[in-house]
């Protein structure tokens, strides 16, 4: 009989770490239309056992040279140390504890040395389970990083997945106004995760991104496996970026000024900000699953 607490290939769901393949889809709706997608590699790693997922594979390594490694100080506040302190941090100032609790932190792994994460997502719960916190942690090609730290709120969560929203606090992309606002659709990791973006201005729907992986165990044969079907997948993502820059500006897109993020009020944020909840701006023009998400 199939153990219920494993993923379909036997892998506990509960592991130290794990591997989400997956694909990347990115969609401008206005003013210019412009759509595109790859395949990517997600890591979820639980924060709290970083010593149990040093040893889950030689070519995977914590804090150390391997051919896929993960290092705290590519995230959080890159200084190498306890990502899982600054994630209590982070949520104590929402009053919220998450002693007992676990913290998994979805992001791309270093290979060869070198990651690139537009965007890095903290999964936070209580110690009865209950997820408590989200962290979405933005990275833009300038060297900056923001979080955007969201408590879960009562009614948040659904069968159907988390519904978050935030105004749009930190400039990303030179062709996407600041006077916008995300909508975030989560479905949390188990055997496969889901993160959907529906960026909006005053008008309504701007951009799109999601992200859908399937789980798969972290050990040596799939990381070899990931390794020749997606060579260089980290600097591929950067170059990418820079290349769909460069498609967008060809097509005629405007480049918009960039703006000191603390200067700036959207006004989006009022209470009757419509919450784009609608499932069909998210499926619109989303690929078939396995895709994932970039933050514009």
């Amino acid at each position: 009989m199939p153990d219920p607490s494993a993923c379909p290939d036997g892998h506990p769901v509960n592991a130290a770490a794990a591997l989400y393949p997956g694909k990347v889809m990115h969609a401008r709706l206005k003013p210019i239309g412009h759509r595109f997608s790859y395949r990517v590699m997600s890591l979820l790693i639980d924060l709290d056992r970083l010593d149990e997922a040093d040893r889950l594979s030689r070519l995977f390594g914590i804090d150390r040279a391997a051919l896929y490694s993960f290092h705290e100080k590519d995230h959080g506040p890159r200084d190498g140390t306890s990502l899982r302190a600054y994630a209590q941090r982070r949520a104590a100032e929402h009053g919220i504890d998450l002693t007992g609790g676990r913290v998994l932190l979805l992001c791309y792994p270093r290979l060869l040395g070198y990651a690139f994460n537009p965007l890095s997502v903290y999964f936070c719960t209580r110690a009865d389970g209950r997820l408590a916190l989200m962290i979405y942690e933005v990275r833009n090609t300038f060297g900056e990083i923001h979080s955007y730290v969201l408590p879960v709120d009562t009614g948040a969560l659904s069968a159907a997945g988390l519904r978050q929203q935030h105004d749009k606090l930190f400039y990303v992309s030179p062709f996407v106004p600041m006077e916008a606002r995300y909508h975030f659709r989560v479905l949390p990791p188990a055997d496969q995760v889901r993160v959907h973006i529906l960026e909006t201005d005053g008008v309504g729907p701007l951009l799109a991104a999601s992200f859908h992986g399937r789980r798969r165990a972290l050990n040596s044969p799939a990381l070899l496996r990931s390794f020749f079907a997606l060579p260089l997948m980290t600097f591929k993502i950067v170059a990418a970026i820079h290349w769909e820059a460069l498609r967008l500006w060809l097509k005629g897109a405007r480049l918009v000024p960039r703006f000191k993020a603390e200067t700036l009020t959207s006004g989006l944020a009022s209470a009757g900000c419509n919450d784009y909840a609608d499932p069909a701006l998210f499926v619109a023009g989303d690929p078939a699953p396995g895709e994932g998400a970039v933050v514009r």
